[in-house]
């Protein structure tokens, strides 16, 4: 896999509806060619204190944030046909279906692929499998963990590593 997306989304509470800003990295025939990030006003929107604590935002910074059908159109048609790629696949797929459900937009059954489940197998001995580990591991510090596009940059490392026909 050559070509694909590097997603990651921050929730600001237990609602995966909830996304407060998305990461999105474009890597096609094995070069990042986009990055964007987009804070986003969550639904609902208040804010779990251990939610701000992982990632700093807060209702404050999402005020006048755009709301998420607005910020999915335009990554949307510039990922069209590309697999998407995340470090927990499970959750971010998961806030993705949740976002689509609760604003009654077409699910495009995206093909997800995971860069943790892919790092269990190919490093079992590591100390964890946390985005961080394995970022460092493959030689790729993620020195500020949670920032939706930093995670995503670091997935589209990993993935650019352990995904690309040259790693196996």
């Amino acid at each position: 896999m050559t070509s694909f997306v590097a997603i990651d989304f921050e929730t600001a509470n237990y609602h995966r509806s909830s996304v407060c800003s998305v990461g999105v990295v474009i890597v096609e025939n094995a070069i990042i060619t986009g990055r964007l990030y987009e804070l986003i006003q969550p639904n609902p929107h208040f804010y779990a204190d251990w939610a701000t604590d992982i990632h700093g935002l807060d209702y404050w910074a999402t005020k006048d944030a755009k709301a998420f059908p607005d910020v999915w159109g335009p990554i949307a048609e510039r990922t069209k046909g590309l697999p998407f790629v995340a470090h927990n696949s499970s959750f971010d797929e998961s806030c993705l279906k949740a976002v689509h459900e609760l604003y009654e937009m077409a699910y495009h059954d995206y093909e997800f692929q995971c860069t943790y489940r892919a790092a269990k197998r190919l490093f079992p001995n590591l100390l964890n499998h946390k985005l961080p580990t394995v970022s460092a591991h493959l030689g790729f510090p993620l020195d500020t963990h949670h920032n939706a596009l930093a995670d995503a940059e670091a997935c589209a490392q990993i993935a650019m590593k352990i995904c690309s026909p040259k790693a196996e």
